[in-house]
């Protein structure tokens, strides 16, 4: 069985994110997400989710192509990860091509192309979400 892993945060859901899930499960037979937690998006990346991390989790797991969801909980545990899971391709959005090439020591690197004309951040500003971030 080949194994896909990819990493995120999920927060207001959209078709970028299931065009992304769904190539990246075209890669392989068993797609993991690892879905950033609360504290970890707050902490590392300065980020305030609408949906908490057990929503976002549900929604995740309520899609087709996704067939493990666990937790992030920091950036380092990447490899951990990769080879806790025997993980076979690692893919990303290619807005972090390169920032991952590290993993090739222990897996395939893929980096998708993002779908055009939509993100979360647009629909936070589309919506007006867009409150204070840590830091602020």
């Amino acid at each position: 069985m080949k194994k896909v892993i990819t990493y995120g945060t999920y927060d207001l859901l959209h078709a970028g994110h299931i065009n992304l899930l769904r190539r990246a499960k075209e890669l392989g037979d068993y797609l993991i997400v690892v879905l950033s937690t609360d504290e970890f998006n707050w902490d590392e990346k300065q980020k305030k989710c609408y949906f908490s991390y057990d929503e976002r989790k549900k929604l995740l797991e309520a899609i087709r192509y996704v067939d493990l969801v666990i937790p992030e909980n920091n950036w380092e545990q990447k490899v951990s990860d990769v080879q806790e899971y025997h993980v076979d391709t690692f893919v990303m959005g290619n807005d972090w091509e390169g920032k991952f090439d590290f993993l090739k020591d222990y897996c395939d690197v893929v980096y998708l192309p993002r779908t055009e004309g939509i993100s979360t951040t647009k629909i936070k500003q589309d919506l007006g979400l867009m409150g204070k971030q840590k830091g602020e």
